[in-house]
């Protein structure tokens, strides 16, 4: 091999490194393209909560100007309001209840080996993978033959079904983290196995436990397409906000949204200061 023919390590590096500085900035480009594209009907959501509208009765995208009217008289339109409220409490209560259904189904697929459990993981993934316009179809049928009459109930039995889910692929993913020998140390202490999971697993997985818990709330506060099959008569905020659409939104509906996204974005961060408190 010739001299002209070999090149030493720095120079192999000098010819990569462009390369991979470019690939980076490309990457870095991308990533904020992405993200200014997800945030910026948001952005134009809170921007318009401010702005003047001509008698307050629908949303104008002709700035008139700098106004916080909408935010004082936001609970001004009672149906919007009730709708609001139905949303959070069918939320509230499908959270809970999808924790409550979840954890224990992702402490049994995790852990144990029974009949039926490739079933259940085959009914978990096409409970995440179906549409909503299907699943709402189907609880629709359910509901339909079982006589039940369509409203609150319905809606949160519906949103418990899908949501349970999604609770479940967390915890279950956080389960397959833990070490199990922690669990059998507890038991070689005289730990029972009810004792175990409160004073061991349970604070090992709370994490994901929370982190279900927000998904399924998130899920369930800005459904649309499943809720209009099974509510009936009763409105939830976002199917409030799309019947309103066909006569034109007040501008309370803009100020509304803003406040259920700065309340998303403090449960969020009281999870995150409430993860890094927690010992490794």
């Amino acid at each position: 091999m010739t001299a002209s023919a070999q090149t030493t390590p720095v120079e192999a590096s000098a010819t990569v490194k462009p390369r991979r500085r470019w690939g980076v900035l490309a990457l870095g480009f991308y990533t904020w393209l992405v993200i200014i594209y997800s945030i910026a009907p948001i952005v134009v959501m809170i921007a318009y909560s401010f702005n003047k509208t001509p008698g307050g009765r629908t949303v104008t995208f002709a700035w008139l100007g700098f106004t916080t009217d909408w935010y004082r008289h936001v609970f001004d339109i009672t149906q919007l309001t009730q709708a609001l409220v139905h949303s959070l409490e069918v939320a509230s209560i499908a959270t809970v209840g999808s924790v409550v259904l979840g954890t224990p189904l992702a402490l049994a697929l995790a852990r144990h080996r029974f009949w039926g459990r490739g079933l259940s993981d085959l009914v978990i993934f096409v409970d995440i993978a179906a549409p909503s316009i299907v699943v709402g179809a189907s609880l629709l049928s359910l509901f339909i033959s079982l006589n039940w009459p369509r409203g609150l109930l319905t809606i949160i039995i519906a949103h418990i079904a899908f949501d349970v889910a999604f609770v479940t692929v967390v915890v279950r993913a956080r389960i397959a983290e833990l070490d199990r020998a922690i669990e059998k140390a507890a038991y070689d202490l005289g730990a029972g196995p009810w004792a175990t999971f409160y004073r061991v697993t349970l604070p090992l997985i709370w994490p994901g436990i929370v982190a279900g818990a927000l998904l399924a709330f998130v899920l369930s506060i800005d459904d649309l397409i499943i809720t209009t099959f099974v509510a009936g008569q009763t409105l939830t905020f976002p199917l409030w906000v799309y019947g309103a659409v066909k006569v034109g939104i007040p501008p309370q509906v803009f100020a509304m949204g803003t406040l259920v996204f700065l309340g998303g974005i403090v449960l969020a961060v009281l999870n995150a200061l409430w993860q890094r408190r927690q010992p490794a």
